[in-house]
């Protein structure tokens, strides 16, 4: 029996981790058995978190995290969370490799996956010239020509948020009309740096080491072209990674887990989430560690009131045996197998 787990090894991982650690939680964290460190692990470099004035490559902005966690007395699972039974005061989390791991608290912080096109060498050049974040990458394209994919509110917003950097900006959409806002469509239209490719779909991608151009399809002709590009963003979406949870933990109609206010606190207790699984707005690594900060605060304050409630039912069976009452304890506490530390 252990006081934490946590699933998800991105910054809202890491970062509870590393809070629970310090106060002597001793968490056990469940990595993927392949993609540790999230998203960020596919980002290169990385100039808007906290504390990196000359930025950080993103593997090892996540390998400081890990080892800060790890300094502090994080256990760490290199497997892949299958089943889940979180319904009663023990929390059960089964692995690939057939482990059972019980805890009195979870931190489920499995973070977000951005969607992609899936046309050919597009995990080759991620990193290399494409992108799913224009808030993290946009500044290297600095007076480049760039495109953004998608046509919704994320598309735009990318779109607008370029047009500080790059050169030109081109959007890229599958149909004739924007399905953004009214309003995010108007600023977009009116800034001069910004254009569109309507009826249009990326096929391909072009260039060596890095992004040269794309190849293009048009929807209504399925006539076939190639338009250079230094820099081609991504916004057709993102899932948060919920799967493990459905039926278990209440959603929000965004599909994130939802949670009470500003806290990390899910529609079951003791289980609690951090991080792009119940953000489906900012999206950001900052964000997530915050969120990690929440969710282990959290989780530590449940624990503290678990443990009070124990020791305040141990004291009154005490009593109760001191006045004649012979009721043992363990009728007493019968089934609190959460009330007691490991």
């Amino acid at each position: 029996m252990r006081d934490v787990i946590i699933i998800g090894s991105g910054p809202a991982g890491f970062t509870a981790a590393i809070y629970a650690a310090r106060a002597n939680l001793a968490p056990l964290l469940i990595a993927s058995s392949v993609e540790v460190g999230g998203e960020l692990m596919q980002t290169t470099e990385v100039e808007n978190f906290p504390g990196f004035p000359e930025g950080i490559m993103g593997p090892d902005l996540m390998d400081r995290m890990q080892k800060q966690a790890e300094k502090f007395g994080t256990e760490i699972v290199y497997d892949d969370v299958t089943g889940l039974d979180i319904a009663g005061p023990v929390k059960k989390v089964t692995t690939g490799e057939g482990q059972t791991f019980e805890a009195r608290a979870l931190i489920y912080a499995t973070g977000s996956a951005y969607r992609k096109l899936g046309c050919e060498r597009e995990t080759e050049l991620s990193g290399r010239g494409i992108s799913w974040c224009a808030t993290c990458d946009g500044a290297f394209f600095r007076d480049r020509r760039v495109a953004v994919i998608g046509g919704g509110d994320s598309a735009i917003e990318e779109a607008t948020f370029l047009s500080r950097f790059a050169s030109r900006v081109t959007v890229i959409h599958r149909r004739d009309a924007l399905r953004a806002s009214a309003a995010m469509i108007e600023r977009a239209q009116a800034d001069p740096k910004i254009d569109f490719r309507w009826n249009t779909v990326v096929s391909g991608f072009l260039g060596d080491q890095k992004v040269t151009g794309v190849t293009l399809t048009d929807t209504v002709t399925g006539a076939s072209s190639e338009m250079p590009i230094d820099g081609v963003f991504e916004a057709i979406g993102s899932d948060p990674r919920t799967h493990l949870v459905h039926g278990l933990l209440e959603l929000t109609a965004a599909g994130t887990i939802a949670v009470e206010g500003r806290s990390s606190r899910t529609s079951v207790p003791g289980v609690f989430a951090a991080g792009d699984v119940v953000d489906a707005t900012y999206r950001q690594a900052a964000t997530a560690a915050g969120s990690g900060v929440v969710a282990a605060l959290d989780a530590q304050a449940y624990l503290a009131e678990l443990d009070d409630a124990a020791n305040a039912q141990i004291g009154q069976a005490d009593g109760n045996t001191a006045t004649g009452n012979t009721q043992p304890v363990s009728d007493v506490v019968a089934g609190d197998k959460a009330a007691t530390p490991a």
